[in-house]
Order: C-alpha cells, then sequence, then structure tokens
C-alpha cells in the first residue's frame, strides 16, 4: 500500500466496477482521465505546502532540495501565474511562441521564440514598434531564424518548459510595465523585457537590428501614449 492507502489495485477494482460493459480502448480513455486528475490533486497538494514552506521563511533552494529539483525550477513551477496580467494578445504572443518551438523541434522555449511569438501577434504595440524600425516583418524574422539553434530530430507534445533567460525576460517585462504605469503586462512591455535580459538570444538580435535599451524604451512610451490604457495591446 502507498502512504495514501490507495494500491493500484483499487485504482483498477474501482474503475472496472464503475465502468463494468466498457471496452478495453474506453477504459484507457478513463484511465487516462482519471490520471489526469490524480496528477493535478499532487500538483495542487504540493503547491499548499510550497506555499507554506515559502511563509515559513524557506528558501527556493531549501524548497527545490525537498522536491528534488533545482531552485530555478522549484520557483518555475510554484509561483504564481506569472500570465495573469498578460494581455490577450500578449498571451497569445506566448502560445505562438510555444508554437515556434514546437515547429524548430526545440525542447525549450527560448527568448527568440518569445520574440517570434510578438512578431507573430500583428496588433500588438510590439510589432508596430519592431517594424518601424527594422522596416519589415521579414527582416526580423530572418535575423531571428538566423540566431535559432539546430532544428531538433523529435517533435514534442504536451507543455514545453521556458528557458532561464526566457524566465527572467517575463519578470522583466512586469517590471518595464509598473515602471510604465500600467496595470497590465502588453506585448510593448514584453519587448522591453527581452531586451533587458541583456545576455539572451533575443537581446542579442534585437541590438543587432539596431535596437538599444534606452531607445526602445522611449519608443514603447511613445506607442503606449497613442493607446487607450485598457488591456488590448
Amino acid at each position: 500500500m502507498s502512504p495514501l492507502n490507495v494500491s493500484l489495485a483499487d485504482l483498477i477494482a474501482r474503475l472496472d466496477e464503475e465502468l463494468p460493459d466498457a471496452d478495453h480502448l474506453a477504459r484507457v480513455s478513463e484511465a487516462q482521465v482519471r490520471n489526469r486528475t490524480l496528477s493535478d490533486l499532487g500538483d495542487q497538494l504540493v503547491d499548499h505546502y510550497v506555499s507554506k514552506a515559502k511563509a515559513a521563511g524557506a528558501s527556493w533552494s531549501e524548497i527545490g532540495d525537498a522536491i528534488g529539483v533545482t531552485r530555478q525550477a522549484a520557483q518555475q513551477r510554484h509561483t504564481s501565474n506569472p500570465f495573469e496580467r498578460f494581455t490577450k494578445l500578449n498571451r497569445h504572443s506566448i502560445v505562438v511562441a510555444q508554437e515556434a518551438a514546437r515547429t524548430y523541434k526545440h525542447d525549450t522555449i527560448g527568448t527568440e521564440h518569445i520574440l517570434l511569438g510578438l512578431l507573430g501577434e500583428a496588433q500588438g504595440g510590439a510589432y508596430k514598434v519592431l517594424v518601424a524600425k527594422a522596416g519589415s516583418e521579414q527582416h526580423i524574422r530572418d535575423a531571428v531564424e538566423a540566431a535559432l539553434p539546430p532544428t531538433g530530430q523529435k517533435s514534442l507534445r504536451g507543455h514545453i518548459p521556458f528557458r532561464a533567460e526566457t524566465t527572467e525576460a517575463i519578470g522583466q517585462a512586469s517590471r518595464a510595465s509598473a515602471e510604465l504605469g500600467s496595470a497590465w503586462v502588453g506585448t510593448e512591455h514584453a519587448l522591453l523585457g527581452l531586451i533587458r535580459t541583456e545576455e539572451s538570444p533575443a537581446a542579442r538580435i534585437l541590438r543587432d537590428l539596431g535596437f538599444t535599451s534606452d531607445g526602445l524604451y522611449e519608443a514603447v512610451k511613445a506607442e503606449l501614449a497613442e493607446q487607450s490604457d485598457s488591456p488590448g495591446a
């Protein structure tokens, strides 16, 4: 028996009892549903005690040791949703970034994928700022694609994690939003987050294209001044 007094035999017996007339494939599908439920409950259980440990003063390194992962992995998994204040357009850019990583068969999402995501959201302020300076979307895409890691060998399914510098860039985007007095984090702030993560591939690409951190900040301020202060960019 496990520490929760639930064994594999118990789970099998219960599923068979509840679906006596189901065929083998139907039971496979139901088993997968229950697997997700158990996994979600387990994640929530860990989150609950991580929150208590943080409140008691534990460091992310200590929590990582307790879970059996690195400090960075523990912090990424168990901090509050970093996208809560992201606009719809900015959230969509993150989805586009994930799909870009998947297309190139990369096993992590880098800042260069985030930059491609911003290019994939043409209604966003970041797109306008980028194209106004660089001249064309294709020029930027060519620069990003030249800097991408080699295409992987295997297509990935499901969640693709962020690289360390990507997590930093997302945090920088939130800080840029606060500096500019915004209640939300738009694509413009995400763009500032990329160039402020100075050693990241996206920051190097942007600098090679002629952007500077200060110049980009002023361009973003000007773009925001043209918008009404509401989520949408």
